[in-house]
């Protein structure tokens, strides 16, 4: 368990120190923009759609370590992937941040993402890891109204 404690404080610091995709794409055509209030993290998602596939994403903002981490290793999960395949892959990291930290969850096709298994302990920050994940939602839904936490 220390081992993955290591591992997720690693990956997480890496992101939040050298954010990828903390841009903005040429020719987005998608974007959502998302608040949460109670930590202040605020997020901006772009993407460029190519008919049903993510041709490139990047998110601009500011938070915590656990919101820019979140946002970084999103986008480039979802970079080149079909939107449907998007779609459920946030089904499977949502599951996976709110689940019972007593349940047993198989991250395992989620790669680099398996790290927040460890929010899941701390509900407060929940909603740091997933916020941006709800504005890429928005911007893929082509959702106007800005994105909240609350």
């Amino acid at each position: 368990m220390d081992e993955l404690r290591e591992l997720y404080q690693s990956v997480i610091l890496d992101h939040n120190k050298k954010p990828r995709n903390f841009r903005e794409p040429s020719g987005a055509n998608r974007a959502s923009e998302g608040h949460n209030p109670l930590c202040g993290d605020h997020v901006v998602v772009q993407l460029v759609l190519d008919g049903d596939v993510v041709k490139d994403v990047g998110f601009r903002g500011h938070g915590c370590a656990i919101s820019t981490a979140s946002a970084s290793l999103m986008t480039e999960a979802i970079k080149g992937r079909p939107v449907g395949e998007v779609r459920d892959l946030f089904e499977r990291f949502h599951a996976l941040v709110t689940s019972r930290p007593s349940e047993e969850v198989d991250a395992t096709d989620l790669g680099k993402l398996s790290v927040f298994a460890g929010v899941r302990e701390f509900p407060m920050r929940v909603k740091c890891a997933t916020l941006c994940w709800h504005t890429l939602c928005a911007a893929l839904d082509g959702g106007s109204e800005p994105v909240t936490t609350e």
